[in-house]
């Protein structure tokens, strides 16, 4: 088995669920007392977000290779970057650390595409939503039509994920704003919803949206898994 690397704590709630997700698909695939290799560095999100928040991605491109490297240096196989903003920093990471990096976008527009959709919703921070790093892959690697919420709706989502969603809050409104947002993106086309946020499938399911859901974090995941096992 493969050790996997993965850059997790932002925040801890979603890299949570990626070591829950990646120990049961290894378990389901090898049997009942198997789990995965996987060493974590887990970053203090608060100060991730306060980089974030100043605009400061250099600092944060720099911590991430940081991070990468100790991964590598501790035997890792395969990288994971456990966040879709984190994102921003994964053509730096690629370029400075010589471990595979399984792209957050790449599972989910096989996926996609898979599923014959060419105009996609996209749900995440406002990083995500506004600048290119995942919407540019999306595009350019999967042949995707990306479109994002309006600028309300946008405000709302991101308010969403750093009021709540990363300190573990579930709000019924909130729920209710999501599904608001989202039938919006369908009534403009969107054929599917990517829920480009990690932490987002803690508050939508299926049971929300009148189009087709595609959860980054479950997606990402199960890509971690085959590389876990190839």
């Amino acid at each position: 088995m493969k050790t996997l690397g993965l850059i997790g704590g932002t925040s801890w709630e979603s890299s949570a669920e990626y070591y829950r997700l990646i120990n049961q698909g290894v378990r389901d695939a090898l049997g009942p007392t198997h789990s995965a290799q996987m060493l974590l560095w887990s970053f203090n999100f608060a100060e991730i977000e306060a980089l974030q928040m100043v605009g400061d991605w250099d600092a944060i491109a720099a911590r991430t290779i940081d991070a990468a490297q100790r991964l590598a240096d501790a035997g890792a196989d395969h990288l994971v970057i456990c966040s879709n903003s984190m994102h921003c920093c994964a053509d730096a990471v690629e370029a400075a650390v010589p471990l595979p990096l399984i792209h957050i976008a790449d599972p989910v527009g096989r996926a996609i595409r898979a599923a014959d959709l060419s105009r996609i919703g996209l749900l995440g921070t406002r990083f995500t939503m506004e600048q290119d790093f995942i919407r540019g892959r999306l595009a350019s690697h999967h042949d995707l039509d990306v479109i994002v919420p309006e600028d309300d709706d946008r405000a709302t989502v991101h308010r969403v994920i750093y009021e709540e969603l990363v300190t573990g809050r579930i709000e019924p409104a909130s729920r209710s704003a999501y599904r608001d947002v989202m039938h919006r993106l369908a009534a403009r086309g969107a054929q599917g919803i990517v829920l480009g946020c990690t932490e987002i499938m803690l508050l939508v399911d299926a049971t929300d949206s009148p189009v087709p859901l595609f959860d980054t974090t479950t997606l990402h995941a199960d890509a971690a898994i085959a590389a876990a096992l190839s």
